[in-house]
């Protein structure tokens, strides 16, 4: 089979295509499937590209990201989570989704493996197969968080594995990984020779408790990060990697000939975004309301959620007391009902026909409309 064949769809995508169809056709969808905040991004970012634009500042960054940027962002680990990053260590990079890339790129060779969670963000095994490496899906549920376990990798790590992946809070289901289980899967990964990589793309959307970085625990951790979640920037495409100094040089190269750099207006929009608190503010409580909606809502309507979600905007729910298949219960609910969620089947395997995940990265209003639809759909 060609490297290519190998690569699944996106399925949360396709739905949402049926969807922006149907609302073509005038009907309302309400959207609970995207991960896209529903925030405008903070005026102060806007102003700050659009004085950058209007001075012609949009050429060339170096490759490894403007040094302001990267300086900015050093100063914000030292305050936010207390660790010291040299600037030569963060790399900026066209998204998170562009971190992967690179990092997989530089770190990995045709036949090796990562360690991933099932369920966990499904583009993360494509990033994988796309360099030639093999991800090794492992079955967490609500006994470690969804999360891996130092356990887990003891178990399942292979001569050839690289690394380990923890999505911190988790996509799809929201939970953080405790501070312990952290410690020990970073030791079980520097012990066995392999990296820890720290998706940590929803910090500062967290409920009640601070996610803490994966630096805190090994100073090896590639820790990914980015602006799309908690500053609103999603199609700004900007986000950044922190790697140890062994993979700078490697990374260097990558970048050069694939991304040129990260874009430019973005990045210096990027330093502004770092400053503003009060817009995250806003929107982190908005979230947390809508959170606390759904979780006494979907339960009454015969979903169960076995582990609340501390963080990021998803509800991850076990369907089976409604549905045989949770993959035909949301194709049916978005065309009968209007409301589109996501099935399980895009996160993994491991009882993927029982899960479909909520987002609540929509206004409330919507949601409640959304909760009344499904009410009405499930009495028939």
């Amino acid at each position: 089979m060609r490297r290519i064949d190998r690569i699944e769809p996106f399925r949360v995508m396709q739905l949402l295509e049926r969807a922006k169809l149907l609302e073509a056709e005038g009907r309302k969808i309400i959207h609970m499937e995207i991960g896209e905040p529903d925030f405008p991004t903070p005026s102060a970012v806007i102003e700050a590209a659009r004085d950058h634009l209007k001075f012609g500042d949009n050429f060339y960054t170096p490759s490894t990201g403007n040094p302001e940027l990267q300086q900015a962002l050093g100063a914000w680990y030292k305050q936010e989570y207390g660790v010291d990053v040299s600037a030569e260590r963060i790399l900026v990079t066209p998204g998170t989704s562009g971190a992967f890339s690179l990092i997989y790129a530089a770190l990995l060779d045709a036949g090796e493996s990562v360690l991933l969670s099932d369920p966990g963000y499904p583009c993360q095994r494509n990033f994988i197969r796309l360099n030639g490496a093999e991800p090794i899906n492992i079955p967490v549920g609500p006994g470690t968080r969804y999360h891996l376990s130092a356990e887990l990798i003891e178990q399942y790590w292979q001569p050839h594995s690289r690394a380990a992946v923890v999505i911190n809070p988790s996509n799809p289901t929201g939970t953080l990984i405790d501070d312990q289980a952290m410690q020990a899967v970073a030791r079980a990964c520097r012990d066995r020779g392999g990296y820890l990589v720290s998706d940590e793309i929803y910090h500062g959307l967290t409920y009640g408790t601070k996610a803490r970085c994966a630096l805190e625990f090994d100073d090896r951790a590639i820790v990914v990060n980015g602006f799309s979640k908690r500053w609103a920037m999603t199609g700004w495409r900007i986000g950044w990697v922190i790697v140890p100094e062994a993979l700078i040089n490697a990374c260097r190269r990558v970048m050069q000939n694939i991304f040129i750099a990260a874009p430019t207006l973005s990045q210096h929009a990027a330093i502004t975004a770092l400053g503003v608190d009060d817009a995250v503010a806003r929107m982190q409580s908005a979230y947390d309301e809508r959170r606390r909606y759904l979780l006494d809502a979907l339960p009454q309507l015969g979903f169960d959620i076995v582990v609340e979600p501390q963080g990021a905007f998803y509800i991850y729910a076990n369907v089976s007391r409604l549905a045989d298949d949770s993959r035909t219960f949301c194709w049916n609910l978005l065309e009968q009902a209007g409301v589109a969620i996501t099935p399980g089947e895009d996160f993994g395997a491991f009882r993927s026909a029982e899960h479909v995940r909520f987002s609540y990265a929509t206004g409330l209003e919507d949601i409640r409309q959304g909760v009344q639809r499904i009410r009405e759909f499930l009495q028939g």
